[in-house]
């Protein structure tokens, strides 16, 4: 009972005293918070003083560790490349350069040296961005060292096998190079690649960029300025991703405001399956949406995913709301377009010869005139000057290499033959787009920067000065330094102009522009380039760029045959590609008629990138010689004339230029002019033949002469045949 009153008092007694029990318990718990906040304080102090046992501390909590580092977004950047003529490759490493000064690390892969099936899935898992620098070549084909790539990659893609989610983790970028000029086949590359990935759930991580070698039609003047612009933008790009930072909006949806995930995610899916129905027509943007809407669309089930019954009424409303936005957006496409061109034609037309053309033809030696044009001295003519032989025009014709001006006024062309001699490094077209320059003013600029490289040899050891005073007045044109002469609108005045000089023309054009064959004014001779008999081959050692190239080229042929001054066929040899057609090209003699055939083996330029021409590929002369033969029989109204063995050249002529027993291919340069002048004079109504200014050829041009076609003035002939002379052979 005391027990029981003895508790019963402490209860009451902690009841009366409840307010001063419950303000220590507050002041102790308010003392207990003060500690904990200001020892927090202290070790974020720790912290940004460097403190490593602060900052180990915090690692450490009751035993286990935890990640207070900040995430690595970007691990690194691997560049893809496919080449064929070594731009791409050139890219890649420049991209590299630029990728470097970030700070990150990077890989540079010709694509002929990785494996995709491995390289590609260990990428979906190693947060590095992958780069794809591809280039299309012959037909929209990859590259050889890209082919095998490609190959796998869209067989991955089109293989139900490997699932549409087999790269999912993958980041990528592309930057494809084409020319616009083949339009069947721009960039297909590049946007096949594109589309590959993407089906197989890699994102993008920016828009994918096309690089234009055609300059009238790039959006930045060049392939180089075209890259270089994306790459700046690629450069941005990774450093937001390196900040962890997402895609802005890009202002392209409604009002320039991002929808929400779930239409978004919706809209994305059936715009990239709407762009697989037409992965052939011009509506390529619609492969262009970022990264992360094909996240969401990859939430929502990819275009490959089996679809239920119950959804087919919402799939059907989609579609039809797809269609009205399509057409909604083809409509501003249109207007932008109409405005674009609007815009383009108020900049006016460019200029053929990009900054970066300029520069590599320069280095080549090339004398660029105005825009489009351009003058080079021909080692013949150095050759000349010392009192050495001549080209194999001196030795077939007459001209005197010394007084021979080497230019052109259109360095565009309209092939990409296998054997350029100028690697590809002059622009291409199919039509004159650029700014034209008047035909005074780069006949006056040629003659004087040729001059200015005559000049050059004055006091060189070894030039004879008579012939470097004749040299310094050029006596003939040779219309064939590189590109197409007759692509030139006013190429016609032009000729004229140097007959005005008493300048012999000697025009050569690929047989691409017959209707300019047929328009063109009298020349002294003119080429056809006749590389091939046949549609495929022509097709494999030309590549045109024109889809009706065969037809061009046959039409060709037959202007020539209206022609009524000298005409000549200009063949070139490549072993193992156009010597085995022999009948073909009878077939193309009898309809072209030329006055003349010129049968040269192919010239070894060095390695290129560009072609895969090797010295396996240059015939020696003894089979150049077997082929002639063999021609000459399948011809009878032609016969072999000349031959000049130091150009691995023969000249096959039509007998009408076998007067009395002797060959009369010379051309009598004197006369020609009284004749081109009197055509003028009459305004064209008085005409002339090859016949009318031909000249006997001496008997040291002649085929099967002791001299093969050295001139005997040639004094490297003199050594010869003195040495010769003393052995007794």
């Amino acid at each position: 009972m005391d027990m029981w009153n003895f508790f019963y008092t402490c209860l009451a007694s902690l009841w009366l005293q409840r307010f001063y029990i419950y303000s220590a318990a507050a002041f102790g718990i308010s003392i207990w918070i003060v500690i904990q906040l200001t020892t927090k304080t202290k070790k974020k102090g720790a912290k940004s003083h460097g403190n490593p046992a602060a900052a180990e501390e915090d690692k450490l909590v009751n035993g286990h560790a935890t990640l207070q580092a900040k995430e690595v977004c970007v691990a690194g950047v691997k560049i893809f490349y496919g080449s064929q003529t070594g731009t791409a490759k050139r890219f890649a490493k420049s991209l590299a350069e630029a990728v470097v000064s970030l700070n990150l690390p990077v890989e540079v892969i010709s694509m002929g040296d990785c494996d995709p099936d491995d390289c590609l899935s260990e990428e979906t898992s190693s947060r590095n961005i992958c780069v794809f620098l591809v280039a299309t070549y012959t037909d929209g084909q990859p590259t050889e060292s890209a082919a095998w790539f490609c190959k796998w990659l869209e067989e991955a893609a089109n293989d139900f096998r490997f699932g549409n989610m087999y790269l999912k983790g993958l980041r990528y970028a592309v930057f494809g190079l084409g020319n616009s000029v083949y339009v069947d086949h721009y960039n297909t590359v590049g946007r096949n690649i594109d589309r590959w990935l993407w089906m197989l759930s890699a994102r993008r991580i920016m828009t994918r960029a096309e690089g234009d070698c055609n300059v009238a039609q790039s959006k930045h003047g060049s392939i180089e300025a075209d890259f270089e612009a994306w790459k700046a933008k690629f450069l941005s790009r990774l450093q937001m991703l390196c900040r962890g930072e997402k895609k802005p909006c890009s202002g392209k949806c409604k009002k320039g405001k991002c929808k929400s995930p779930g239409k978004q995610s919706k809209e994305s899916s059936e715009r990239e399956q709407r762009a697989s129905e037409y992965e052939n027509t011009e509506a390529e943007e619609l492969f262009e949406t970022s990264s992360e809407e094909e996240a969401d669309a990859e939430e929502a089930g990819g275009t490959n995913s089996v679809v239920d019954v119950e959804d087919l009424g919402n799939i059907m409303s989609h579609m039809k709301k797809a269609k009205r936005e399509r057409e909604l957006e083809e409509g501003d496409v249109g207007m932008s377009l109409t405005r674009e061109t609007a815009g383009r034609k108020e900049e006016g037309e460019r200029e053929m010869v990009t900054p970066a053309l300029r520069e590599a033809l320069t280095k080549q030696g090339y004398k660029l005139i105005g825009s489009h044009s351009g003058v080079k001295l021909c080692r013949w003519t150095k050759s000349m000057l010392r009192g050495r032989g001549g080209c194999y025009k001196h030795t077939f014709y007459g001209i005197e290499s010394h007084r021979c001006m080497e230019a052109t006024p259109s360095l565009a062309c309209a092939n990409k033959c296998v054997f350029c001699w100028r690697h590809h490094t002059n622009p291409v077209g199919t039509e004159w787009r650029w700014k034209m320059d008047q035909p005074e003013m780069i006949l006056q600029e040629a003659i004087e920067n040729h001059q200015n490289m005559i000049k050059q040899f004055k006091g060189v050891s070894g030039v004879k000065a008579a012939r470097f005073e004749e040299a310094m007045t050029a006596k003939h044109c040779a219309l064939s330094l590189v590109g197409e002469p007759i692509m030139y609108p006013e190429i016609n005045r032009f000729v004229k102009l140097l007959h005005q000089h008493s300048i012999s023309s000697f025009l050569v054009t690929n047989a691409q522009f017959p209707d300019e064959i047929r328009n063109l004014e009298p020349v002294t001779q003119l080429y056809v380039s006749v590389d091939a008999s046949t549609k495929e081959s022509l097709k494999r050692i030309d590549r045109p760029l024109f889809k009706d190239f065969w037809q061009r080229f046959l039409d060709s042929l037959k202007a020539l045959s209206e022609k009524q001054q000298r005409t000549v066929y200009r063949l070139t040899l490549v072993k193992a590609w156009n010597v085995d057609e022999l009948k073909a090209y009878a077939d193309l003699i009898a309809l072209g008629k030329p006055d003349f055939i010129e049968v040269k083996g192919v010239t070894y330029c060095g390695e290129s990138s560009a072609s895969s021409l090797t010295m396996a590929n240059i015939p020696w002369h003894e089979e150049v010689v077997l082929f002639v033969q063999e021609l000459a029989d399948l011809i009878p109204d032609y016969e072999i004339a000349c031959e000049h063995e130091h150009s691995n050249c023969l000249l096959i002529a039509h007998k009408k230029f076998k007067i009395n027993g002797e060959w009369c291919t010379w051309i009598n340069y004197a006369r020609f002019q009284e004749l081109v002048q009197e055509h003028e004079r009459s305004g064209g109504s008085k005409t002339f033949t090859a016949a009318d200014y031909t000249a006997r050829t001496p008997h040291w041009a002649l085929f099967g002469s002791r001299e093969r076609g050295f001139d005997p003035l040639d004094v490297r002939y003199q050594r010869k045949n003195k040495a010769r002379d003393i052995s007794g052979c």
